[in-house]
């Protein structure tokens, strides 16, 4: 059952007297529960509890942890049909989407489980002593890494559960031995609400400390005093670059910093070569308009940036995947506000000089369905224009029209920084790949040969930043087990006695 409240230290509170109301963007009308917003005070509560929490979470065998993670997975798997319900009331997705969503979050929390079930995740180093050595003597050293300390995770829009309060981040830092506080999103509060009854649940069945976990609800301040208060040491955050570079900067000017390991915007360039249209652009028209709309383009990987040289097949393809992208089924967005936002960028966009709407989806469209457009321009127009380089969030994607490989690569360079980079090509190209692919990983964090970008793996080799503003720091992954990284550091053990040393590092 939902019931509104802030859930604080595994006791669910409602202090205050500022209250609102998720929407159901089908319906395009108010979801029922009143949902309160945090004090001041249960906010302090819930640090403090982390912060006390922490002393001894840190400290727990990783079999331990790994109980609780697998407890999680769990006890989200029985709320069963209720969360899926709550997420598609939410969030205007269907039904398959909360499934698999669900699938992936559960997957991630036994995967992290499964790291630290033993403590290879630390990088354990070890420098025996050397006490005859000449001219000085070696002494003894040890490095492992320890958990920073409680963190702050802020739950993604378009992610209700993977990105959300038991998601990538909530696993990754509870698996490294940090407590956790999220502020759930205020557009599927919720769907964050029943996650967080299942952590509670599962914290309470393992024996884990009462402040492992707290959720809170509420808006901007209650961000701000989340990531302003002492005894917070990181935040991870999934969203808009506005709202990642506001608390990158709150962060960094703390008596003390601390570090914010944000996933912002991105518009994905994909590099397709003339030979490649040439020879199969009407497949890859169809296979990019079927990304392009995939999730009503709220992926943070959709391609939003599509570059080739122009030859006589160009124009063709570009109104080929027009074609294509229109032929599907308009569908709802997220939330009124996402919508409005869609269409107001991408008016602003297609408004510059030089810019032409190749396609875009006609007619009266339900409340808060997305119409989806596509667009082209030419390379000199796109290089003079920076507000072409701006994330349309939803199905948008423009088509960018170089009169030269140095052109394209001219573009490719003077990019922001970006999560992925995607070089559709053939064998027998004319064009420098390996030119372009050098190009390409100086400004993205993935490169994908002849694929799309949608569709981010769960593994190891996931890479999943990149160059500011795709990341706030391009040296981490928010996907995959070595996200764990961001929640830890090293310390080295000098000289140190058996007895005092964490049984990790004994022997």
């Amino acid at each position: 059952m939902i019931t509104g409240k802030n859930c604080i230290a595994g006791d669910f509170s409602g202090k205050g007297s500022v209250g609102f109301k998720t929407i159901n963007p089908k319906l395009n009308s108010e979801n029922p529960t009143t949902f309160v917003e945090a004090t001041k005070e249960e906010i302090e509560e819930a640090v403090s509890a982390a912060w006390d929490a922490f002393k001894t979470y840190r400290k727990l065998p990783g079999a331990k942890r790994a109980a609780f993670l697998n407890a999680i997975a769990d006890e989200m798997l029985a709320l069963d049909q209720e969360l899926v319900d709550t997420y598609t009331t939410e969030s205007g997705l269907p039904e398959g989407r909360a499934v698999g969503e669900r699938g992936r979050t559960v997957f991630q929390l036994r995967t992290f489980a499964e790291l630290v079930a033993n403590d290879d995740w630390r990088e354990n180093t070890f420098d025996a002593a050397q006490p005859d050595r000449k001219p000085l003597p070696k002494d003894d050293l040890r490095k492992t890494m320890i958990p920073l300390g409680p963190v702050v995770v802020f739950g993604a829009s378009n992610f209700p559960l993977a990105y959300s309060t038991a998601g990538g981040d909530t696993a990754s830092a509870l698996a490294a031995g940090c407590p956790v506080i999220v502020k759930s999103h205020p557009m599927h509060a919720g769907t964050s609400e029943l996650v967080a009854s299942a952590i509670v649940k599962a914290a309470e069945k393992t024996g884990m400390p009462k402040g492992v976990f707290s959720s809170i609800n509420g808006g901007i301040q209650a961000g701000v005093d989340l990531v302003s208060h002492p005894k917070v040491k990181a935040v991870g955050f999934t969203g808009s670059i506005g709202g990642g570079r506001a608390l990158f900067d709150l962060a960094a000017k703390r008596e003390e910093p601390i570090p914010v390991f944000a996933e912002m915007g991105s518009i994905n360039p994909v590099i397709i070569t003339p030979n490649a249209i040439s020879k199969r652009g009407n497949e890859i028209a169809k296979t990019y308009a079927g990304s392009i709309t995939l999730g009503t383009g709220q992926f943070c990987t959709n391609p939003g940036l599509l570059l080739t040289v122009k030859d006589g097949n160009t124009e063709s393809f570009v109104n080929e995947l027009a074609k294509e992208t229109i032929a599907l089924d308009p569908q709802c967005m997220l939330h009124p506000n996402i919508k409005s936002g869609y269409d107001k960028k991408g008016a602003d966009v297609t408004s510059q000089t030089g810019v032409e709407v190749v396609g875009k989806v006609s007619g009266t469209l339900e409340p808060n369905y997305a119409a989806s457009v596509v667009a082209t321009v030419s390379g000199a127009e796109f290089l003079d224009n920076p507000k072409l380089h701006q994330e349309v969030f939803g199905p948008f994607s423009m088509v960018v029209q170089c009169k030269d490989e140095t052109e394209l690569l001219q573009i490719i360079e003077g990019l922001e920084g970006q999560l992925t980079g995607t070089l559709i090509a053939e064998d027998d190209d004319a064009l420098d790949l390996a030119e372009i692919v050098d190009a390409l990983q100086n400004r993205v964090g993935r490169v994908i040969y002849n694929g799309v970008p949608t569709g981010v793996e769960v593994c190891p080799s996931m890479q999943h930043g990149g160059p500011y503003p795709a990341s706030t720091d391009s040296r981490f992954t928010a996907v995959g087990i070595h996200s764990i990284k961001r929640w830890v550091r090293p310390v080295s053990y000098q000289s140190f006695p058996q007895s005092l040393l964490p049984e990790h590092l004994k022997g």
